[in-house]
This record gives structure tokens, sequence and C-alpha cells, in this order.
């Protein structure tokens, strides 16, 4: 069988052995050694396959660029007990690694992440695992490996590799929950990680994204849908002073818009905005302006989190600005998460349609035993993996002063075919799929079905119909 080589740094804390055989204070109260007897030792991969699609994007513009096109890739696996599940992901070149976007096409940039997914595909002929936790910590470092010589970038970002192993994680964890006889996705958490994912939110906000730039007059339009918090996307293409200037001009123009909407899910009963440079801000001295402009402007107590302002690579303490700083993108891993923390990021945002479900859920447990509140960022992502983020989101602790999950949700924004995607859902027409008014109703209903992600799409599963 293949092996790999892995870095054992915290393995039992939050790898997929961890997990099994966890000692937070919930676990206390349970016989792991009886949990752990209930579980298959070992799944065979017998046989994999991948495939994928385009989808047309109206633009989307961040990070000083923009995107056109989402590739949605599927991975098939299937055990050697005859059990066999597809696993989705979203392709976020742009987002995961800009300098991989830069250096290619769109079309490449995608091309040069699906090889990454193959490669991993690949890699799991023939292998067993037992948990998805510890498959993903043996896969990382190999397919992260491989990205650096396919793209020529020493430097690839783990967030880009992540991406590239979301289909597989999820497939994964489908095969995992199938030959353990699971049907829940709470039957699939394992004991380690309930602990953050164990509350039961009977709403979950539908946050729209809007692109930098936006046109007021449609988030003011979004507002009147429903909608209470927006993702303000910032960071302008330019020169630093220019983007400040241009940002700053932007959150002016909102705020005036939408300002002095009222909503019942927050603690002041304001309309919070979360807002997003995507690490334009070189450095500390610029965010602290444009921290001084939200004063200015008296949108202080609206902001509930600015997501990512400063460049990976920048290790200025941020627990001082006076506004919550939310950590995504170089939160890649757990430590990474961790070092964050240091940093006085007091949020993560997690995407376990963007950096595994396996990896997410490692985060959101260091996140809570550190008292770090987190919520669901989106990817642009089709209807069934809202639908992943969305089985975290509704299960994530409360986010401070706001009474329901948060859970950005764009792609109704900009796929051109929405609705064709919403087809492919196997559970299209269950409330929880549709947003009301702003909210998701993640009722006991959407707990039961697992927001119909255990459950097969026909469409998805035709890719693989000949084998």
């Amino acid at each position: 069988m293949n092996d790999f080589s892995v870095n054992r740094r915290d393995f039992l804390k939050y790898s997929g052995v961890g997990a099994i055989l966890g000692s937070t204070d919930l676990t206390r109260h349970m016989d792991n050694s009886a949990i752990a007897s209930k579980l298959k030792s070992s799944i065979i991969i017998k046989n994999v396959s991948a495939n994928f699609e385009r989808e047309a994007l109206n633009p989307y513009r961040f990070k000083g660029s923009q995107i056109t096109e989402s590739w949605q890739t599927a991975a098939y696996l299937e055990s050697e007990s005859g059990f066999s599940k597809v696993g989705l992901a979203t392709q976020g070149v742009l987002w995961s690694d800009s300098k991989v976007a830069a250096a290619h096409s769109e079309s490449a940039g995608n091309a040069l992440m699906f090889a990454m997914t193959e490669h991993a595909l690949q890699l799991m002929k023939g292998i067993s695992f037992s948990s998805p936790v510890e498959l993903l910590d043996k896969l990382l470092p190999e397919v992260l490996n491989y990205g650096k010589k396919i793209t020529g970038n020493v430097d690839l970002r783990k967030t880009f590799a992540l991406n590239a192993l979301v289909s597989v994680d999820n497939a994964a964890w489908l095969l995992y929950a199938a030959e353990n006889k699971m049907t829940s996705f709470d039957e699939m958490i394992p004991a380690a990680y309930k602990p953050s994912l164990s509350y039961r939110h009977e709403k979950v906000a539908s946050i729209p994204s809007f692109a930098v730039g936006s046109d007021p007059e449609k988030i003011k339009a979004a507002a009147d849908e429903g909608y209470f918090i927006m993702k303000l996307k910032t960071g302008s293409a330019g020169t630093q002073a220019d983007m400040l200037k241009n940002d700053m001009a932007f959150l002016s123009a909102v705020h005036k818009a939408i300002g002095h909407y009222e909503t019942p899910y927050t603690r002041n009963g304001k309309i919070p905005y979360y807002i997003d440079p995507n690490g334009r801000y070189e450095k500390k001295e610029t965010l602290l302006r444009f921290i001084d402009h939200i004063k200015k402007i008296g949108a202080l107590d609206q902001i509930a989190v600015i997501e990512e302002p400063l460049g990976e690579d920048n290790n200025d303490f941020v627990g001082d600005v006076g506004v919550r700083i939310g950590a995504d993108e170089s939160a890649h891993t757990v430590e990474d998460a961790a070092k964050r923390i240091e940093q006085g990021y007091s949020v993560m945002i997690v995407k376990a349609i963007a950096k595994t479900l396996s990896m997410t859920m490692k985060i959101t447990q260091l996140a809570y035993e550190k008292n770090i509140p987190c919520f669901c960022a989106d990817l642009t992502v089709n209807p069934i993996l809202v639908d992943w983020n969305k089985s975290v989101a509704a299960r994530l602790n409360p986010f401070p002063d706001i009474s329901i999950g948060l859970q950005e949700t764009n792609g109704h924004q900009y796929y051109k075919n929405w609705d064709k995607l919403m087809s492919y859902h196997p559970m299209a027409e269950a409330a929880w799929t549709r947003t009301k008014k702003g909210v998701y109703v993640t009722d006991r209903r959407f707990f039961e079905e697992s927001g119909g992600i255990m459950n097969s799409s026909k469409h998805y599963a035709d890719f693989f119909a000949s084998r």
C-alpha cells in the first residue's frame, strides 16, 4: 500500500486518532473505547476518478483582480467493501493564491488546481484510512509539494492545496459514513470536535457579498429584501493611497445608504458590516487610518469584523485596533490559526467548502477552546456545497451580539446559471435551501436530513455512471 510523509505535530490532539479518543469536557463523559470499537478499523480505496464542469460567473472583483468562471469538481472514491461516493468542490484560484492567478490565465489556474486533485486521488489508490482527518494529514504535504512543482511557485499557499482537496475530503467523509453505517452529519462528527459543533441555530443569516466598488443602491436593495449583514469587499485596485481613498468613499456611501436600517438580529438593532480587504493593506498604519474613517462616519458600532486586512506575512499585533479582526486565508491549518490568535485575531472565518471539512473541524475546535468566535464564509460555491457550509454554520456557537448563525452565501449573485445548479441539489425543494428575508430557516428537518448533503446528486453521480 502507498505511504506518505506525515507532519505529526499536534497529530494526537487534532487528527483522526485524537478525534476518536479525545478528552474534551464532552467526551470525558463518553465511553471512547466503545465509540472506537464501533468504527471500521480501516477503509481500503479500490478505485478513484475525477471530473469537472465550468460554470460562468458575472465578473466578481476582489484582490485587485476578478474571476469570470468557476470550476465545479467531483472526486469519486470506491472502497473494497463496494461502497462508492462522490465529493464536490468549487475551485477558488484567485482566493486561495493570487500569485498563481496572476501568473496564469483563468483556465490554466483552474487546470493546475484540478491536476492537484487528480494527484491526490492517484495517491489514494490502494491505501487504507480509518478517519478522513487522518487521511487529510497524510495527503496535504504531498499534494502541496506537487502543487509547488507544477505551478513553479515554491511559496504556494497551503490554502491552494486544501482547496484542491475539498472534493476528495468530502468524498472521504461520505465513504467513512457509509462504511460505519452513519446516516447523519451529527453522527459523522468525531467526538473530539463535537464541543465546537453542537449548537443548534434555528436560523442562519444569508450574507450577500458585494464586490469592490459596488453600487450602494444594489446594497440598499438587498437590505430592502431583508438581508441584514453585508459583506463588503474593499482593498480597491491601485496604489495604497488610491486604495484607501476609494475604500473610505465606498464605505461612506454604503453607510449613508443603509446605516440607518434596523434589524431584530443584533444587540444594538443596527445592520452590521463584514468588511474584507483580502490582505490588500500593506501596513497596520493603513488599517488604522481606515478604522479612523469608520469612527468619523459613525459606523464603528456596526463593524462585525474586518477580515484579513493585512498580508499573510504581516505579523503585526491587531488585538488593539478597536474592532474584531478575522483570519480566513492566512489560517490555512490549525497551526496557522493558533499563530493568528496569538497575534490578536479574534474571529476565525471558516470555510469547510474551501479548506476541507477535516481542517475546519480542527480550527473550530481550537477556536472553541480559546473562546474565539467563528462563522462561515463562502467561496461562491454551488448549492450543494452551500449546505455543507450551512451544516457547520448552524452548529457553531453564536457570534457576539448576533442572535442567529452566520454564513456568507453569494452564489446566487454571481453564477449566471444559479437556478440550474440548484436543480442538481438532491433536496432542492427543501425549505432550508432558500433564503427568506435574509435568513435560512434551519429547523428540525434541516438537522434530521443533514441539509441533504448525505444524499447523492444524480447530476454529479452521472459523471461516473460508466464505471
